[in-house]
């Protein structure tokens, strides 16, 4: 395992210990997973659209992941700002966790890719709802995610 930088060590350190997961594989696994979305018809031309450089982008993530993943409080940001204004659907977040999924099966151990994949469907669901609700407010409306296993 790798050092452990965290605002909270004891329980970054137990969830290394459980989940096998630490920054390099969450660094792996965001890196491949947004090679697969950069790469994919639907979602690609999404990101593409407003991502011009990647490396911050890619940076930011991992920080995400590991403050979501490891608790280790590293991510400052809010990322639903960023979201709302976005042009996407329930398709958009399927494919995005369709993605995820696959992603953390292949470099996860399995406790990790279980843990960073159920904290996916969470914040899938709660950013979709978010946009639902906001678009609701605007008289749009939209179908909710599958945010079951497909």
């Amino acid at each position: 395992m790798s050092e452990i930088r965290s605002l909270r060590p004891e329980m970054t350190a137990d969830l290394m210990q459980r989940t096998g997961l630490d920054d390099a594989i969450l660094a792996r696994l965001v890196y491949r997973f947004y090679d697969r979305v950069r790469a994919d018809a639907l979602l690609g031309p999404v990101f593409d659209e407003r991502i011009r450089d990647w490396g911050p982008h890619l940076e930011r993530m991992v920080e995400f992941w590991s403050s979501v993943a490891l608790m280790t409080g590293r991510y400052h940001g809010s990322p639903m700002p960023k979201h709302l204004p976005l042009p996407v659907d329930a398709g958009h977040f399927d494919r995005w966790l369709s993605l995820f999924r696959a992603t953390a099966a292949e470099v996860c151990p399995p406790e990790g890719a279980a843990w960073v994949i159920e904290r996916a469907e969470r914040i899938a669901g709660s950013i979709h709802a978010n946009i639902m609700d906001a678009r609701a407010g605007m008289g749009l409306v939209g179908a909710a995610p599958n945010l079951g296993r497909l």
